[in-house]
């Protein structure tokens, strides 16, 4: 078992008697599913439908103070703070940012709730393991404590990169992209029974017409990896641009009908010299390039 400190994570708390009622008004999943020991994926969205920040969304329990706390890009968790407190009006909410007093630990390749912080599973794949919010001068002991090897935390980005798990800020541009092209839907980070939310409009749109012609999607390399935000062309046509990368695996964000045309007719897709595949994941159930759509 394996565990890394994130320090590109930060922490929102959100409390007050009006907190979950709240949230569930803003974000995509339902804050009705959250509980102690049960998170969500989410996602702050434009109104136009675009992701502004997305996060997992943790409950305490009410022996340990009770709050939601929301393990987010730590570069966005003020934004995330000012833009909370920008929805709430006269509701009973208090945002704030505690990250520098609190970080986020992931343990993975095996299962582990620490009893040093708050512990939850990582709802977006089993394989990424859990996650624990504490101080972060208490990885080591949080780590040992559940029998993990305290790793850089670039073995984790490896990990996730090697599941195909788009990160913001490196696989897609917050304020730019939709939830579908982020893969949101698939990550379960999008409720598409719950009421209304900020964005829900475009976002139920996109899904109930299956509309979303580009998504991130994992790829493999050989030999030297492709630079973030090169250009993905066939035949000297930009289909997309790469995203993250890792030990010969990575991320892009992809026109899948133009990818489809291309494997259709046998031609590469090419990162500059370097030759690139589609790797499908376990997880995705969307039409895959070069796989036949079973009739309806």
């Amino acid at each position: 078992m394996q565990a890394a400190l994130l320090l590109d994570r930060g922490v929102v708390k959100v409390t007050g008697e009006d907190a979950r009622k709240f949230l569930n008004g803003l974000v995509s999943s339902d804050m009705g599913k959250v509980g102690p020991g049960a998170a969500r994926y989410a996602a702050l969205l434009t109104p136009q439908g675009k992701i502004i920040v997305d996060f997992i969304v943790a409950e305490a329990t009410a022996e340990d103070g009770g709050g939601f706390f929301l393990d987010c890009p730590r570069a966005l968790a003020p934004a995330l703070v000012e833009k909370l407190n920008f929805y709430k009006l006269r509701a009973k909410v208090l945002a704030e940012d505690l990250s520098e007093a609190l970080g986020v630990l992931a343990i993975w390749d095996g299962e582990a709730l620490s009893d040093y912080g708050l512990s939850y599973a990582d709802p977006r794949l089993p394989a990424l393991g859990t996650r624990c919010i504490l101080p972060p001068d208490m990885a080591s002991e949080a780590a040992a404590d559940v029998g993990a090897d305290l790793v850089a935390s670039e073995i984790y980005e490896a990990h996730r990169i090697a599941l195909g798990v788009p990160r913001g800020g490196e696989d897609f541009s917050y304020g730019d992209a939709f939830p579908h092209e982020a893969d949101l839907d698939q990550l379960h980070g999008v409720d598409f029974d719950k009421g209304c939310y900020v964005g829900q409009e475009v976002v139920s749109r996109v899904e109930h017409r299956a509309s979303a012609r580009s998504r991130i999607v994992p790829i493999a390399y050989d030999d030297y990896a492709p630079p973030a935000g090169a250009a993905v062309r066939v035949d000297d046509k930009e289909v997309g641009a790469i995203g993250s990368t890792a030990k010969g695996r990575g991320l892009a964000l992809l026109r899948l009908d133009k990818v489809a045309d291309a494997l259709a007719a046998g031609l590469p897709l090419m990162c500059g010299n370097i030759p690139i595949r589609l790797v499908k994941p376990a997880w995705a159930t969307f039409a895959w390039p070069g796989e036949a759509t079973p009739a309806s």
